[in-house]
């Protein structure tokens, strides 16, 4: 992704200087685009000592302890009012962290969430910008240059706020896509399970590419299951270990919901669902343990329109719980978000980029409280209701795992319900720890003797 944001930048009109640790990957980097402007440097004062005042510096690297070495060995040639974008997935703290002690140095540190892979990062991706506004201003005219472009033709590039919102709304944005794979993948495996083959599956996500589905994840899924092993000419799905790998910004979002109370129920299923993958050695020996029914389905296009309609509320939902942990951080770590904002930066160039994003960026036009609230996706979500519930029942009966499709429905479920049981859970937590509790008929806190 470095090389080719590299090549990105070189190709909007701007020159610039490279440097790797390693000289003959920087050496081999600029040979191979001798044509255009970029410099090659082979120690970091050299790098450095290239570039215009005040020097804006991008550094892409593995997050953690990497970063802040990179940084410290930049410090010594580093003057007052220069910049440090860190382009990579940071943990929004150690953004937080870095920003404090490089201000305090009269430098300016830009947490920079990047979306879009290599293919982005040399097209154009989606750019999350956090930071002071003045550095902002030194990085505006080539981020919002090298952005993709959104449905109106506007740059996928905003400043979202200070020190870590930009690696924030990445995170959250990675988190989305966690969910949206994991919905994806269960409604693969459901068709796939009632005995459509690959090349009737894919034309099928090809269709839904057409419709209100329309996004990346699924145009490259109709992709991915046309796909031939060159070795030995099956499907290479079929070929791959069931064992989804992670890098922890699933993760680290799942842990900041938990920190801020905020019910991402899709969201922390997506990510134990990875975890539940790479038991693979334990599922194997129990499944030999239990039958699997026999899968029967009698109008086999109904039940694609249903697995259609589940998916699309299922995402809503999905949405819904993203931009409710985005609504949360934001008063907590005072940011001011602005939701539509970021809904239009990932309509372009990120991996969750989808045609319903202008929809999503109209309901928080309104100020809508919750995604499922907007009278848009609150038609849409009746209209699957039913279907939506038939896939969950039918998967449950036939022994199917959707845990996608499962927590996104309880989160639906739950939001609209006046009265949950957390009457009765109190009750308990008064009875055996006197932790009290509220009433409905009058103010104030009480405490009961149970046993009286």
């Amino acid at each position: 992704m470095g090389k080719n944001l590299a090549l990105n930048i070189e190709s909007r009109g701007f020159s610039i200087a490279v440097y790797n640790r390693t000289t003959s990957i920087t050496e081999e980097f600029v040979g191979q685009h001798k044509d255009k402007k970029i410099s090659g440097a082979k120690s970091l004062e050299e790098f450095v000592s290239s570039l215009d005042k005040p020097k804006k510096i991008i550094i892409m690297v593995k997050a953690g302890e990497a970063v802040d070495l990179v940084i410290s060995q930049l410090l010594p040639f580093l003057e007052k009012g220069d910049v440090i974008a860190d382009a990579g997935n940071s943990f929004f703290k150690d953004t937080v962290r870095r920003s404090k002690m490089l201000e305090e140095k009269g430098l300016y540190f830009v947490g920079t969430g990047v979306s879009g892979g290599e293919e982005g990062a040399l097209k154009g991706p989606s750019i999350m910008v956090g930071g002071s506004e003045e550095a902002w201003k030194h990085l505006q005219p080539f981020l919002e240059k090298i952005a993709a472009k959104a449905f109106d033709g506007s740059p996928c590039c905003a400043y979202l706020g200070t020190d870590g919102s930009g690696h924030y709304v990445k995170m959250i944005h990675n988190g989305i896509e966690y969910i949206d794979m994991q919905l994806i993948s269960e409604a693969y495996h459901l068709l796939k399970e009632v005995g459509l083959s690959n090349e009737e599956i894919s034309n099928i996500f090809d269709d839904w590419n057409k419709g209100r589905l329309n996004s990346y994840l699924i145009e490259i899924t109709s992709k991915i299951l046309r796909k031939r092993d060159s070795e030995t000419g099956e499907f290479l799905v079929d070929v791959i270990l069931d064992e989804a790998e992670h890098k922890g910004t699933g993760k680290w979002a799942s842990q900041d919901s938990l920190d801020l109370g905020v019910p991402v129920y899709s969201l922390n299923t997506a990510v134990l669902a990875r975890f539940m993958s790479s038991l693979k050695k334990e599922r194997v020996a129990a499944s030999k343990l239990i039958e699997k029914n026999s899968v029967i389905i009698e109008n086999k296009e109904r039940f694609v329109q249903q697995v259609h309609d589940a998916l699309y509320a299922s995402k809503i939902c999905a949405y819904a719980q993203g931009f409710a942990l985005l609504s949360a951080a934001s008063k907590e770590y005072n940011w001011s978000l602005n939701l539509k904002n970021i809904a239009h930066i990932w309509e372009g160039g990120c991996i969750i980029r989808a045609k319903f994003l202008e929809n999503v960026k109209s309901a928080f036009d309104k100020n809508t409280q919750n995604l499922m609230m907007d009278n848009y996706f609150f038609d849409i979500i009746k209209e699957s209701e039913n279907s939506w519930r038939d896939v969950v029942t039918f998967a449950v009966r036939n022994k199917i795992p959707i845990p996608g499709f499962s927590s996104a429905l309880t989160y639906y479920d739950s939001y609209f319900s006046e009265r949950l049981p957390a009457n009765l859970i109190q009750a308990q937590r008064d009875f055996f720890g006197a932790h009290t509790y509220k009433r409905t008929d009058k103010d104030g806190v009480f405490h009961s003797d149970w046993n009286d």
